[in-house]
């Protein structure tokens, strides 16, 4: 019990306290989450992937089995939410729902500064690896299952693909590869924005979270908020075996598929006007539970 105390308060009541900031900040400064928002995802979060993989050596090999682990988890915990929402026999509307919050961890706001604290710096060029790749599958998932009812639209599936975030992985990758140094002039100003990216998207997440008020509990949400908190680390643990990860990627990786429903996943539903108040309500219900979800999955891997 003294593990887990220390655990919490060492990693995970630093990035609540930052939350907690913009839920009692929020609406008493009026803050503009959406502004800070997308302040945060076209220019703090580029900034963060070029600095981040522009300077950490991952060997190819290695970043495919990242890749296809992380892949792997979140398509088993998709599975699981399409099955248990046909076996509780709801609507389509209701499935699409089920598959969106298990499709789209909380990789960026909570799961970049929780694993900061529990594995140090190092650890940050396998988190953006895992941050890009449930990117890249969640925003297809998500917009396949957001447009369900009308059909697949091919050109909002696309536009995962000109993402600030990978977009900037390009050039990232190929001054890694051509082992280039940016000049102080050109590299400190990113290196300033990539680090506000992280108490920035905290502070967002609360006032986010402040304006949504408190969720209505159902049936619905509790076990759509099970399956993405749970399902993710039970399969994670289970197959993490079969790539042949590294401790710190394998631990970094875990991580990742344990982290609740992402914000991203309420917006998608809002504009595609699919149940935008049981998702909302959902993503909100997963990350305040996620506090104890978290806390049991890092005392298993430290």
């Amino acid at each position: 019990m003294s593990q887990l105390l220390g655990i919490f308060l060492d990693v995970l009541a630093p990035v609540f306290l930052l939350v907690l900031l913009g839920y009692l900040a929020g609406p008493r400064l009026q803050l503009e989450a959406r502004t800070l928002s997308r302040f945060a995802y076209f220019i703090l979060t580029p900034a963060f992937v070029f600095n981040i993989l522009s300077r950490t050596r991952i060997e190819a090999g290695l970043a495919g089995r990242m890749i296809a682990f992380i892949t792997v988890v979140y398509l088993g915990s998709v599975l699981v939410a399409f099955v248990v929402a046909r076996l509780l026999r709801r609507s389509t509307e209701m499935t699409a729902a089920y598959v969106m919050i298990a499709s789209f961890g909380n990789v960026g706001n909570f799961g970049l500064p929780i694993i900061q604290f529990a594995e140090g710096e190092a650890a940050l060029g396998a988190a953006t690896v895992y941050f890009l790749a449930n990117l890249v599958l969640a925003f297809v998932i998500c917009v396949s299952a957001a447009n369900v009812s009308r059909g697949f639209n091919l050109k909002m599936a696309g536009q995962v693909f000109r993402t600030p975030a990978l977009i900037a992985l390009v050039p990232a990758i190929l001054l890694n590869w051509a082992n280039i140094q940016l000049p102080p002039v050109m590299s400190r100003p990113v290196e300033l924005l990539s680090g506000a990216l992280i108490p920035t998207m905290l502070v967002v997440l609360g006032a986010q979270l402040a304006a949504a008020g408190l969720p209505k509990i159902s049936t619905d949400l509790l076990v759509s908020s099970a399956i993405r908190l749970v399902s993710g680390p039970v399969l994670a643990f289970a197959l993490v075996g079969w790539f042949a990860l590294p401790k710190l990627e394998a631990g970094v990786g875990i991580l990742q598929a344990s982290m609740p429903a992402a914000v991203l996943v309420s917006i998608i539903a809002l504009e595609n006007d699919l149940l935008p108040e049981f998702v909302t309500t959902t993503v909100l219900f997963s990350n305040l539970a996620s506090v104890v979800s978290l806390a049991v999955v890092l005392l298993l891997i430290m």
